[in-house]
């Protein structure tokens, strides 16, 4: 019977995508009703109909499958779905997930160039075109989620990276809250991270960023560049020990089987945004604008509250490898901030260089440390 099922998945599946219904077909494949060609035929009916409506297309291009939000809380299909309902059906959304139009930079170029109209980055992908933004891998500047929600959406971030970024062609729809970074250690490796002591020796893989790699040298570890596409093997072969993305991310990209710890230690967050190309977003007359932005908004709350149970089901995931999880007591996060925390004068260069002035970093911090209207669950 699941043979079966899987049969006319890949049947109805592969049928869409060769007629270059894709939307249609990552739509029904979410929903989890490949199978059946009821669910198909209607899904594709209604695809077909709304794209036909409209009056603009727009383009979403991701690194992740549909699939991933279980886990990794990207909230693509909600997104699309929104924006459809908000602007009233004046426009369609075509989705390009998986990585199909590139990932990363690549995705910032197009939205950027207007090839498409918006993608979902890292907000490290983002820094080179607003430096400040690069402020968020300072260690403990906004490291637990509620930090980094607490500042993206003060005052202080809206009027001071806002303007930099609109500059360079982009509007920020809204950022994507996933969890902040981990320690997690392979298998064969150090065994469990529970000070900063307990890196001593550890190669610890970084990805190109500078502040990442003063963080890990600072807290004892030995700092190991590897490019994310060789991080798994590094990791299998002990030529990285040990390497700090979201328990999500370390779901969705298959680390499950090689890794034996992980500890929250909330130093930086993994997070990300979806930017849209601002000269078209312009070019929209202000009710389908304001449908966008309310659309964008209603998503935002909806990714805070899927935050905990997508973290849930990742750790659930790792625990059947046998992955334990170590969460940290006030004392001992402390002691991680006391030692590699942004408070220390090695970063004060950082601050001055990204946010403009320790004036201007200090408004930042305190917008962090000020709680808005939000709450999400930490770690």
């Amino acid at each position: 019977m699941v043979d079966n099922l899987k049969s006319a998945a890949r049947r109805n599946f592969l049928k869409l995508t060769g007629t270059g219904a894709f939307t249609t077909a990552m739509v029904v494949g979410g929903a989890g009703a490949l199978w059946s060609s009821e669910a198909v035929a209607q899904t594709a009916k209604e695809e077909k109909e709304r794209e036909a409506a409209a009056d603009h297309i727009m383009t979403i291009g991701t690194a992740y499958v549909l699939g991933a939000t279980r886990s990794y809380p990207i909230m693509q299909l909600d997104l699309k779905e929104n924006i459809q309902n908000a602007t009233n059906g004046k426009v369609y959304v075509k989705l390009a997930p998986g990585g199909q139009l590139g990932a990363g930079g690549a995705l910032v170029q197009k939205v950027q160039g207007g090839t498409i109209q918006a993608a979902q980055h890292s907000l490290s992908n983002f820094a080179p075109f607003s430096p400040t933004i690069d402020l968020i891998n300072m260690p403990y500047f906004c490291g637990s989620n509620q930090r980094f929600v607490n500042l993206v959406h003060s005052k202080a971030w809206q009027d001071e990276v806002h303007p930099k970024v609109e500059a360079k062609g982009f509007k920020p729809l809204f950022y994507v809250v996933i969890d902040p970074r981990v320690v997690a250690v392979r298998k064969g490796g150090a065994g469990a991270v529970i000070s900063p002591s307990d890196l001593e020796g550890v190669k610890f893989r970084v990805p190109g960023s500078k502040m990442l790699q003063q963080y890990y040298r600072m807290v004892g570890a030995n700092p190991t560049p590897v490019a994310w596409g060789e991080t798994p093997s590094a990791i299998k072969q002990g030529v990285a020990d040990a390497l700090d993305p979201s328990v999500g991310a370390l779901h969705v990209f298959g680390f499950k089987d090689i890794l034996s710890h992980v500890t929250f230690t909330q130093a930086v967050p993994d997070s990300q945004v979806y930017s849209c190309n601002l000269e078209w977003f312009n070019s929209l007359p202000a009710d389908v604008q304001e449908g966008i932005e309310i659309a964008s908004a209603i998503t935002a709350q909806q990714n805070l509250a899927k935050v905990p149970s997508a973290r849930n089901y990742a750790m659930a995931e790792l625990r059947k490898s046998g992955v334990e999880f170590h969460s940290l007591s006030d004392d001992q996060l402390a002691e991680w901030q006391d030692a590699g925390g942004h408070q220390n004068s090695e970063w004060d260069s950082f601050k001055v260089e990204l946010a403009g002035s320790m004036g201007k970093f200090d408004e930042l911090n305190e917008a962090a440390s000020t709680r808005g209207q939000f709450y999400v669950h930490d770690a």
